[in-house]
């Protein structure tokens, strides 16, 4: 049976849009060399096919770029969409739909320090009075 299509990113098409929300619009070029000064190598055929399956599923623009014969590449998709998509696929699939559940993995998670759960208490806080983060 085949695998229903994610209506998310994957790693890499993540790690793509991260440097986008940086700086867009980017070109191949540009985002490989990105990629490369963090130690992430991917070949330029293989970023450009991913770039294109991200245009197909709306994930990014793409315009022609004025420096070369490729095209220059910005997010279609906001980080709060996607974050607030991803957050809301993980509480439905780990967490049973129950947020509170992740929000309690989240408090006793041993990786978090004190700054970090007084920044959720203050978020909490905020929550409660009604205001946005």
């Amino acid at each position: 049976m085949a695998r229903k299509k994610s209506k998310h990113p994957t790693a890499l098409e993540l790690e793509i849009l991260k440097i986008l929300w940086v700086k867009a619009p980017r070109t191949v070029r540009e985002v490989r060399e990105t990629m490369l000064a963090s130690g992430r190598e991917l070949a330029h055929t293989s970023l450009i096919t991913t770039l294109n399956v991200m245009f197909d599923k709306g994930f990014v623009k793409r315009t022609t770029a004025k420096e070369s014969r490729g095209y220059a590449f910005s997010p279609k998709v906001s980080r709060a969409d996607v974050s607030q998509g991803m957050v809301g696929d993980l509480v439905e699939r780990v967490f049973e739909g129950s947020a509170s559940a992740l929000l309690l993995s989240l408090l006793e998670n041993e990786q978090l320090d004190d700054a970090d759960h007084a920044e959720l208490r203050r978020a909490i806080n905020r929550y409660r009075r009604g205001e946005q983060t």
